[in-house]
């Protein structure tokens, strides 16, 4: 009894001793502290000022009317795509937490000298040792664990940024649909109007014997050609509020009208300005990121270099000669021929790699901002032109020419073609 209870009290010495050895050599790299996500109205940010992905308070359709601004809200809040990224945050915290353990230790038992031929044939000559174990790691191998955690996070924080202006871009297409889905209804309501409203004049010109029964045919085939246009202004805008919706996970809409202004211009800015913000563009910037994980994994690659220490103590006892000792040992690996040579040229090579690629990210981003501010530029002076020029000379030609066909003075082919340039100049 004495002796196993003296094998306990060594055993757990070893292992102080143990925890003592791990922490002195380990002392440079504490525990990982993964975050802890707090829910907000608004997105929490990281380090860089990313924005966290983290589950928002939930944030209801409005009824009524429906801005931009709470269009976007309720994409970033509730999109699926985006809603999956949360999960994806707190598996990066996860991997930190993992990168930061450290190897567990390890209860061995042995047993000798037995069974064999005289005098161990039996048990008499047994020895039994009884050790603790412990792998130390040495060259910063936690640390350049817990780096790659964390630059892989970071990785991941970029990624979610990217897909976020991704979803912004297509709420604010989406939503811009809907304004013009709306304008056209509204523009075939009112060129039904007219048609009846020119049907009705045609009608009354007719029973008065003034024009041929033709035209008044003509001027109702106008009429249900309008009705057609109506119709399929409609469904047009059915569509268009679903695709709305559906960037918030939506099926059916709720909202019942959206708001904003398709005919105010806003003046164009310099292509310089627009050129300088291309670094912050999240597919140019999450390269910083990607670099600084590759060169978290040749600092790992680099720290795996420098061989492990597994050291071990317990106790041995002599069965034949009724006495117990002490054992105690350390083993270590000789870097004779593999020092990981392979594994830190291939991540030097994969940050060179990164760095190229950053380059063309970049170019990529600038050439497509070309393109799309040689269309934005087009659009202008043509939406200019059409509010400054176009719009107000079209809509006093028809206004008078409808007055002149009142009158008597103009025919109805007049009267259609000026209807037809209005209507094409506001569409």
């Amino acid at each position: 009894m004495k002796t196993s209870r003296l094998s306990l009290a060594v055993i757990a010495g070893a292992a102080v001793f143990l925890c003592f050895v791990i922490q002195a050599a380990d002392g440079a790299n504490p525990d990982p502290k993964p975050t802890t996500p707090q829910e907000s109205r608004t997105p929490a940010t990281s380090g860089n000022g990313l924005a966290n992905p983290i589950p928002s308070v939930e944030i209801q359709e409005p009824s009524g009317e429906l801005s931009l601004r709470q269009a976007l809200g309720l994409a970033f809040a509730r999109n699926p795509d985006l809603a999956a990224f949360s999960w994806e945050v707190r598996s990066g915290d996860a991997r930190i937490l993992q990168a930061g353990l450290i190897p567990n230790p390890e209860l061995g038992v042995e047993f000798e000298n037995f069974l064999g031929s005289e005098p161990s044939r039996r048990f008499e000559t047994l020895e039994t040792t009884l050790s603790i174990s412990q792998l130390v790691e040495l060259g910063g191998k936690r640390a350049a664990r817990i780096g790659l955690a964390s630059s892989e996070k970071e990785v991941s924080l970029w990624d979610y940024e990217a897909k976020r202006a991704d979803v912004a871009a297509e709420v604010a297409k989406s939503f811009v649909e809907v304004l013009s889905a709306q304008d056209r209804l509204a523009l075939a309501e009112e060129l039904a109007h007219l048609s009846k409203e020119v049907l009705n004049s045609v009608a009354a010109r007719v029973v008065a014997g003034k024009i041929s029964p033709v035209e008044e045919t003509k001027a109702s085939v106008a009429w249900s050609i309008s009705g057609i246009d109506l119709e399929r202004a409609k469904l047009a805008l059915e569509g268009a509020r679903k695709r709305l919706a559906a960037t918030w996970g939506s099926a059916s809409p709720v909202f019942s009208k959206a708001v904003g202004q398709l005919d105010r211009l806003t003046p164009i800015p310099p292509l310089e300005v627009l050129a300088d913000r291309i670094s912050r563009n999240p597919d140019v910037a999450r390269w910083a990121a990607e670099i600084e994980q590759r060169r978290a994994v040749l600092a790992q690659d680099c720290a795996e270099r420098i061989p492990n220490v597994t050291i071990s103590a317990g106790i041995r006892r002599f069965r034949e000669l009724e006495d117990t000792t002490f054992v105690a040992g350390a083993t270590i690996p000789l870097p004779l021929f593999n020092r990981n040579q392979g594994k830190i040229l291939e991540s030097q090579y994969r940050i060179s790699k990164a760095e190229r690629e950053r380059e063309a990210a970049g170019n990529k981003v600038l050439a497509a901002l070309s393109d799309t501010y040689q269309a934005l530029a087009s659009g202008y002076v043509e939406a200019t032109t059409l509010k400054v020029a176009v719009l107000p000379g079209a809509q006093s030609a028809f206004e008078a020419t409808s007055e002149g066909f009142r009158q008597g003075k103009f025919g109805y082919l007049e009267v259609l073609d000026a209807q037809r340039t209005l209507f094409e100049a506001i569409r």
